[in-house]
């Protein structure tokens, strides 16, 4: 099928110009003045006074996670793409969920494989690995080089906290198989040590879980990686869900100090949000936004927006990992400790940083399409099939509409999530259209697609994008 995308903005990372976009199947086949084409399309799109992107990549989503026995994200493979699909994203990372104590790392990647296939959107995943031994380094080199799954994720937190020799054998695989670990820093002995110090105390609103896991718990284990990471001769780590500006602080004197293979993400709630979302309309309001790392302060905020514009930080993510208000975070209200943590966004992401970000003038729409797409695909394996408006590229475009202003809402989202992170939110922008390797899968926040039209992504990094700002 042939479709003309005519008189659009072509926005990619370094360059904005109109022109037309052609496709060819599922992939482009022209960028240009594709005028004398338009009668031999099956379908044409006018996109005049909109910009034309590549399709927006989401890499760190959580879906269908099963946080405890009691608890899992209420977000499945099929809703949960629809709100990326419908909010413009056309690709996630998805993390895999922890498997039973001592399970090879093929036990929970296989179980994900299967609940992926009801995607709508195309998606790859992040490996998770809960506990380090000889057979577990041989698997990880094994899938890494061979299975497409370029990146792992491993904790300094939770139940399977990695230790700094852990830490330094994973990081050494990774180097060798041309990976790429994903790391959740925080100093779990001090989080967990002020957790009980706080219910102790009888200090159980909210807030408390703000102040029980502090900055500076981040920070330390921020320093520990980084620290690892060059002593093994820059080793590939991807700091994941940036929040405090104590590790931005780290992070950019790593790079000034030539450190390479070393990335960093932040996400949007800790772009727009801050800590006095935990009490200053009550407790229950304050419930929805239990996660980790939590809503900082605007001291922090303002330090994120400066480390995406002087490239500190390469990536902005969700971390979507949705919980029902009423049925599984309010039972918990007297206890902050017992609720389970996570919020959802992967709707909002564009429209939010784009309103926030390129409309106050903290980013350029190059650097847009860098923090949502391109980079993502450079850093994880997939450039330029992914993150870019080239001759041979997937067809997945994301096309934005300036002109036309959105309210967020919970009673607009796709999300089956019974709240909305950004309730009341007035977006810039609308998503307009979006493509998926050539298909219409939403328009206007309609949903145009169907179960399974995602595709799994083979990853790989062969080619390292260590320019990656």
């Amino acid at each position: 099928m042939n479709i003309l995308i005519k008189n659009g903005t072509i926005v990619t990372d370094s360059e904005v110009k109109k022109a037309d976009v052609f496709i060819e199947g599922e992939v482009i086949a022209g960028i240009g003045d594709f005028a004398h084409k338009e009668k031999t399309c099956e379908a044409v799109y006018d996109a005049a006074g909109l910009y034309v992107m590549p399709g927006l990549i989401d890499p760190h989503t959580h879906m269908e996670l099963k946080q405890s026995e009691t608890y899992t994200s209420v977000d499945d493979f099929y809703t949960g793409t629809i709100a990326a699909a419908c909010g413009g994203t056309t690709m996630i990372i998805d993390h895999i969920a922890f498997g039973p104590q001592g399970c090879n790392l093929h036990y929970s990647l296989n179980n994900y494989k299967e609940l992926g296939k009801k995607s709508v959107v195309d998606y790859s995943f992040h490996g998770v690995i809960q506990h380090v031994d000889d057979s577990i380094l041989e698997e990880l080199y094994d899938i890494v080089k061979n299975e497409g799954i370029a990146s792992f994720k491993a904790y300094s937190t939770y139940g399977y906290a990695m230790n700094e020799v852990d830490f330094y054998k994973i990081i050494e695989v990774m180097k060798k198989a041309g990976g790429l670990l994903t790391i959740h820093c925080e100093n779990d002995k001090i989080t967990n040590y002020l957790r009980n110090k706080f219910v102790s105390e009888n200090k159980i609103s909210p807030i408390y879980h703000a102040y029980s896991r502090p900055n500076e718990a981040e920070a330390e284990s921020v320093d520990e990686l980084l620290n690892l990471a060059k002593l093994i001769g820059d080793g590939p780590i991807y700091i994941v869900h940036t929040s405090a500006h104590e590790s931005v602080e780290r992070i950019r004197l790593g790079r000034a100090l030539g450190q390479k293979n070393l990335y960093a993400e932040t996400c949007t709630q800790y772009l727009t949000l801050t800590e006095e979302k935990y009490f200053e309309d009550g407790d229950e309001e304050g419930m929805k936004y239990l996660m980790a790392p939590p809503l900082r302060k605007k001291a922090d905020r303002e330090s994120l927006w400066n480390a995406l514009e002087d490239k500190t930080l390469q990536v902005v993510a969700t971390d979507h990992c949705p919980f029902n208000l009423k049925r599984d975070k309010l039972p918990h209200i007297k206890n902050f400790t017992a609720s389970p943590g996570g919020a959802p966004g992967v709707e909002e992401r564009p429209m939010v940083v784009f309103s926030e970000g390129v409309m106050k003038g903290r980013m350029s729409l190059n650097r847009f399409v860098e923090v949502m797409s391109t980079n993502a695909a450079k850093i994880f394996g997939m450039y330029p099939k992914k993150g870019a408006l080239k001759v041979g590229s997937d067809a997945d475009i994301t096309i934005i509409d300036p002109n036309r202003k959105k309210t967020i809402s919970v009673k607009t989202q796709h999300s089956v999530c019974d709240y909305n992170t950004y309730e009341g939110f007035e977006s810039k922008c609308s998503i307009a259209m979006v493509f998926l390797r050539g298909k219409l899968v939403a328009q206007y926040g309609k949903f145009l697609g169907k179960k399974g039209d995602g595709a799994f992504v083979f990853r790989k990094r062969e080619q390292a994008y260590a320019a990656v700002r």
